[in-house]
């Protein structure tokens, strides 16, 4: 039976780009389970695919438009 692996990575900002450390978490399989801000100032954009910060300081529509932005560059 494996385990979840913990995983301390950097991210920038989806608005402005300014680095956080974030506590992941993925599943044996690599899928994102779930993750956190270690560093002051951000939060985490909720999103199933991949660990996304947001300052602290950004709004709610900078934050989705930044976000509906990164979706549709992916598709």
């Amino acid at each position: 039976m494996s385990e979840n692996k913990n995983v301390v990575e950097i991210h920038g900002c989806i608005v402005c780009a300014n680095l956080f450390n974030l506590l992941v978490v993925y599943t044996p399989e690599g899928k994102l389970l779930d993750c956190t801000v270690t560093s002051p100032g951000g939060h985490i954009v909720p999103d199933e695919r991949r660990p996304l910060v947001a300052c602290d300081t950004h709004t709610a529509e900078e934050i989705t438009a930044k976000k509906w932005k990164s979706q549709n560059v992916e598709s």
